[in-house]
């Protein structure tokens, strides 16, 4: 088994990158808590204009509608600034490159 092997030495860059999911889920997760704040300190009494009183489960879920789609773009905006942050602390670094080629196959 013959093989041909070529190596050259190339620059690339190097930077941290923010998980963007990590970012998103901690967003939904935030803005599940911020429902159940906004739930807890809500009134429950009968609307004036209707006359109906909401019960806490539905109006934990009229806001989580709300809560947890702004906390996950509010995550995805905290991940995009930290990648446009570390693309200024990227750093070169000189790696070899190395191609393998079996002529065999």
């Amino acid at each position: 088994m013959a093989r041909n092997a070529s190596r050259e030495t190339v620059e690339a860059r190097v930077r941290p990158v923010p998980r963007y999911g990590v970012f998103m889920g901690l967003g939904a997760v935030l803005g599940v808590i911020a429902a159940l704040i906004l739930t807890a300190v809500g009134s429950y009494e009968p609307s004036e204009a209707a006359g109906v009183a909401y019960p806490a489960g539905q109006v934990f879920g009229f806001m989580l509608l709300w809560t947890a789609p702004i906390g996950v773009a509010l995550g995805g905006v905290v991940a995009l600034m930290l990648d446009r942050r570390a693309r200024r602390h990227a750093r070169v670094v000189r790696v070899q490159h190395e191609h393998v080629a079996n002529p065999e196959a």
